[in-house]
């Protein structure tokens, strides 16, 4: 078979890089965290997790991560993190440290009708003992009624160490939710 055809899956055996694999779904309902602790962090180098219609108890409460390290949840102020938010209204706003005790989901969602938050997250190098942690974020977030503000960002376990598990929780109340964690395959 020609090299072209092995370059579109066209040979047995070729492995489908870049294809989603979902390792597991969790539905929060008024829980105050939502732990993932069984990641395939020695299968998956980059894992994806999607994050939809997450409604707070508490207005302005932050959705925010932290990673377990050899099982061990980190919860010092070790992470750092920046993000921008961009509110519909025009009003922008940016947000910076190197000394967090975990890294930004999505920031102030409200806790009225229609008041849900929505994203995205990848992580990187979890499972790889010799390199830091990424995570890189993406949300919208319905907010007071009418109002809504987009953000992105970025944060890093700056340590060398093995990451097999990622915990979502609210910084104030609960939250109700689904989240699915994925891993990317890449070889």
């Amino acid at each position: 078979m020609p090299l072209g055809a092995a370059r579109f899956g066209l040979l047995g055996g070729v492995a489908d890089l870049g294809k989603l694999e979902l390792i597991q779904t969790q539905t929060a309902s008024s829980d105050s965290a939502l732990n993932f602790t069984s990641i395939d962090e020695s299968t998956y180098n980059v894992h994806f997790m999607t994050i939809n219609n997450i409604d707070v108890s508490n207005n302005g409460a932050d959705m925010n991560f932290r990673l377990y390290e050899s099982g061990v949840l980190e919860t010092a102020s070790v992470y750092q993190s920046a993000y921008q938010q961009q509110w519909a209204s025009g009003f922008v706003n940016e947000n910076k440290s190197t000394g967090r005790t975990f890294l930004v989901c999505n920031a102030s969602t409200g806790n009225g009708t229609n008041e849900t938050s929505q994203s995205y997250h990848y992580f990187y190098n979890l499972g790889d003992s010799s390199k830091y942690s990424f995570q890189t974020s993406h949300y919208l977030v319905m907010y007071t009624g009418a109002s809504f503000f987009v953000g992105f960002g970025s944060g890093v376990l700056p340590q060398t160490s093995t990451v097999d598990g990622i915990q979502l929780y609210s910084s104030a109340g609960t939250f109700s939710g689904t989240v699915s964690l994925y891993g990317i395959a890449e070889s």
